[in-house]
């Protein structure tokens, strides 16, 4: 027996249309969605900030609204983290959509991951700045089970883990017990693959080139077996591909080492064994998990204060010439109340002998941030106003000057799972508690990654872009970057290959190709049965996606720069 599990959302803010499309696309037993991140998080908080009542994802409700009727005629039932800050706001919500309707549905949500009332003590724990927002522990998934045991046609819930939307599904499908680590681990590695979206179906895939692009992504699905293990599909007729490189693409999608951490199950990633079973179907096998660790994760979201940014075009000649006089002129005029940051980027894309005006400009961005609006505000943008008859030739501004706006900060703190309330509230609002797990384990979110042995035998080197020969794939955690690197599936000699890509890829030698981690610690994880390594660069992002000031502040293009950086790969491993 399996159970078939689709998603339609990776993120607020995903396709609107994709919830009817995974609905009547084929046959489903359960529809989840995944709404939430740290930044949706701090979004929500401010939402909430202005009107108490809301604090949810409002696309959810307005994709329900259009399709509760269809759902419950095709016996579909709903699993969605779309609650956020407010899971029991948005269920009775969905009760009152039901009664206009006339479409009977028991509704129920699970709640207790806000720890507002602990906001102090934990931001103090992580030395966390400013106001804190939101304080939401990760929960796990026997809630959304318990739920489903109830009858449950549509669960919606707070801040669970991501995959949890799917594994809850499939624990009270076939019946799972909290000693059931190889099951649960199975669950959790496919709900990991399908968790956002399109990105296991050729989104945001470096081999997209060979996918079909003619028509709109398809969203996934997972076929759950009883024994943890899953096929990765898709309808039929829809856009994109489920090969074992788009599903590889979405495992090592931030991520660490080979430990994935949940609050009920560590999956060991490095037991992942990934087979092409027919087209469009990847069977995901031999996952292997390990008690619980004994903390969950709590995503922290202050108000660390105003910040702005200003970009300018530098266009010919003289380049570093005209970016230090315009920097001279706005610094002398900021200086009676200077900003508490101020950061200048200067990037360099400007060609010699240039055939276009394009390829003859640079770009230089300043941002500031300060405690108090004002310092960002009206003083700021003048500045840069002020001068535009009176700088370095061609002074040019991609967009008139704002006004500044506030800016998040994030931290994780950790918390016995023991201290966080874990409560199901039924359709019937009975309030059952959740027992924590009674048996845990030490694992560690960063373990050692071992070291590869060069390959021997292989003469002669061709220097190519390393993404002639490997993917890669990209993402954020918090302030930290992770790529995920391997070598294609269907490469023909894939395991010498990623011999010498596991060699190749060590910390120094990934310094030296990006650069901007040149200072910063790096961690490389060898995935052998993927053919390739993770890496997390530390603090790349600073203080977070809300707050970080990287042309690519969430880091999804980081494994496509590296992609583009020049290696000697062997020449037998390029044919």
């Amino acid at each position: 027996m399996t159970v078939r599990i689709g998603n339609c959302s990776g993120y607020y803010g995903d396709r609107p249309t994709a919830f009817r499309e995974m609905l009547k696309g084929g046959e489903l037993d359960y529809l989840t969605g995944d709404y939430l991140a740290e930044l949706t998080m701090l979004i929500l908080g401010r939402d909430r900030m202005k009107d108490p009542a809301t604090g949810y994802a409002k696309s959810f409700l307005r994709q329900l609204t259009d399709t509760l009727a269809l759902a419950k005629e095709r016996d579909v039932r709903i699993v969605a983290n779309a609650g956020g800050l407010n899971p029991a706001g948005l269920a009775e919500r969905i009760r009152e959509v039901a009664a206009e309707q006339g479409v009977e549905v028991a509704v129920a949500h699970v709640e207790g991951d806000d720890l507002r009332e602990r906001a102090e003590e934990l931001a103090r724990q992580v030395d966390l700045p400013g106001t804190v927002l939101t304080a939401n522990a990760y929960l796990g998934a026997f809630g959304i089970a318990a739920a489903l045991d109830a009858g449950a046609d549509v669960v919606v819930t707070g801040r669970v883990t991501d995959a949890s939307v799917v594994m809850g599904p499939a624990i009270h499908a076939h019946g799972w017990g909290r000693d059931d680590l190889d099951q649960l681990a199975g669950a959790l590695v496919a709900g990991h693959v399908i968790e956002c979206g399109t990105q296991a179906t050729g989104g945001n895939f470096s081999g997209f080139r060979d996918l079909d692009l003619t028509r709109p992504l398809g969203f996934p699905i997972a076929e759950i077996a009883a024994d943890g293990s899953s096929v990765i599909t898709k309808h039929e007729g829809t856009g994109g591909a489920v090969t074992v490189d788009t599903v590889t693409a979405q495992l090592v999608y931030e991520v660490g080492g080979p430990e994935y951490l949940n609050p009920d199950v560590v999956a060991r990633l490095d037991s992942v064994r990934l087979e092409q079973v027919d087209e469009d179907r990847v069977a995901v096998t031999g996952v292997r998990g390990t008690p619980p660790p004994l903390t969950t994760k709590v995503c922290l979201n202050s108000l660390g204060g105003f910040r702005n940014s200003v970009e300018l075009l530098l266009t010919g000649l003289d380049i570093p010439a005209k970016a230090a006089w315009v920097r001279e002129q706005v610094e002398t005029a900021l200086a009676a109340a200077p900003p508490e940051v101020v950061e200048w980027q200067l990037d360099r894309t400007d060609t010699f002998d240039p055939p276009t005006q394009a390829q003859a400009t640079s770009s230089l961005r300043c941002h500031v941030r300060s405690a108090q609006p004002d310092p960002v505000g009206r003083a700021f943008s003048d500045a840069f106003v002020q001068v535009a008859l009176a700088s370095y030739p061609g002074f040019t501004l991609t967009a008139p000057p704002g006004k500044g706006a506030p800016y998040g900060v994030y931290r994780a703190a950790y918390v016995p799972q023991s201290e966080v309330p874990h409560v199901v509230v039924h359709a019937d609002g009975r309030r059952e508690e959740i027992a924590p797990p009674t048996v845990t384990s030490d694992a560690d979110a960063t373990p050692t990654a071992g070291l590869v042995d060069a390959p021997e035998g292989e003469a002669g080197t061709r220097s190519v872009p390393l993404g002639e020969l490997a993917h890669a794939r990209s993402g954020d955690k918090g302030g930290d970057a992770n790529v995920g690197v391997w070598v294609p599936a269907d490469h023909p000699r894939r395991a010498a290959a990623a011999a010498w890509l596991m060699a190749e890829l060590t910390p120094d030698r990934l310094r030296e190709l990006l650069p901007e981690a040149a200072d910063l610690e790096v961690e490389v994880h060898p995935f052998p049965e993927l053919a390739g390594v993770n890496v997390v660069i530390h603090g790349l992002l600073g203080e977070g996606v809300a707050s970080s000031t990287r042309l690519d502040p969430q880091a999804k293009a980081l494994g496509e720069w590296l992609r583009a950086r020049v290696v000697d790969v062997p020449e037998g491993l390029l044919a």
